[in-house]
């Protein structure tokens, strides 16, 4: 009996201090992570596809690919680092120390931070487009776009911080048992947590996209008007509007999918923390980083023609970054 109880723990030579192996689950299992595990390969294998298309081909350098090229960072991060993680640590014990474990929960924040700043410099970018079309070019340049970019992951890295100051000064400091990888936020910095990562970030979101959808609205009826009044001599200006829609529209997708993962999530944490259905929304919010690149793939053809590209290698040939793609 006591023989089959030390096999359930992580460290039976500390037997008093050790932490018992995670129970069983569907994640848990052969079948479990190894789907799990294939998926995160696709996440890692997907973004790598949208970060060289955007990084390599001079045309695709635009102020909203730039953005697009953040969020793939993010989502990449996520399968390669955050999320095979998480199933690591449903699956088995921690057994890499406690300052590796700080770090682990840091890059898991940042990166889940940025995700949502990403989300609504796209929602502004679209706002700006739409809404703003004549003064888009010259207040969206690729200069202040880097900016921001380097703002969001900045902010992330200081909120992260802000969030785990006391667990990144003392490693292990709240772990309960040996060969746990936890962390314990204080009732303060869930409220901060809860607030910029959530509450001000949708409505953000929604307020823009709802500016954006009435403004689409708007011109389409502006446009059916023209067409049957008879009126030819703008039509150059309503085909760029009408691609600004379209990429409005696509990013929107985008959104709503990231919200439609990422809002469940809270909702279970916040209800009950650390219940089992905490980890199910926990993979489906990481599986939005695998949806991403598939979004790109069914709305944009240059992203298309860009794999194409690239599994032919017709990248590795000369002059190959100014291919015609749009």
């Amino acid at each position: 009996m006591e023989r089959e109880e030390q096999s359930e723990l992580c460290f039976p030579q500390a037997a008093n201090i050790s932490c018992r192996k995670p129970s069983a689950g569907w994640s848990q299992g052969v079948s479990g992570s190894l789907l799990l595990y294939l998926t995160c390969a696709l996440t890692v294998l997907l973004n790598l596809l949208v970060i060289t298309s955007i990084s390599h081909f001079r045309q695709l350098r635009s102020p909203t690919n730039l953005l697009l090229l953040s969020l793939a960072v993010s989502d990449l991060l996520v399968g390669l680092l955050v999320w095979p993680g998480e199933i690591h640590l449903n699956a088995a014990c921690w057994t890499h120390g406690d300052i590796a474990c700080s770090l682990y929960n840091l890059v898991s924040f940042t990166v889940t931070s940025a995700s949502v700043g990403n989300m609504v410099l796209l929602s502004a970018d679209r706002y700006a487009a739409v809404c703003r079309p004549l003064r888009y070019k010259v207040n969206v340049t690729v200069k202040r776009i880097r900016l921001c970019v380097c703002c969001c992951w900045l902010c992330s890295l200081l909120l992260s911080s802000v969030l785990m100051k006391d667990d990144l000064a003392h490693p292990g400091k709240h772990a309960s048992c040996y060969g746990e990888c936890g962390i314990r936020i204080e009732y303060a910095a869930a409220v901060l947590d809860l607030l910029v990562t959530f509450i001000l970030p949708l409505g953000v979101i929604a307020a823009l996209y709802g500016r954006v959808f009435a403004a689409a609205a708007s011109q389409a009826r502006a446009m059916r008007s023209r067409v049957t009044g008879g009126e030819r001599q703008r039509s150059l200006p309503m085909r760029a509007k009408k691609s600004e829609l379209k990429a409005a529209r696509t990013l929107g997708i985008l959104v709503l999918v990231f919200l439609m993962c990422f809002c469940p999530y809270y909702c279970v944490t916040l209800a009950a923390d650390g219940s089992p259905g905490a980890s199910v929304v926990l993979n489906v919010y990481y599986l939005n980083s695998c949806v991403n690149p598939l979004i790109y793939a069914w709305f944009y053809p240059w992203f298309r023609r860009a794999v194409k590209h690239i599994v032919t290698l017709r990248v590795l040939r000369p002059g190959s970054r100014r291919a015609d793609l749009l």
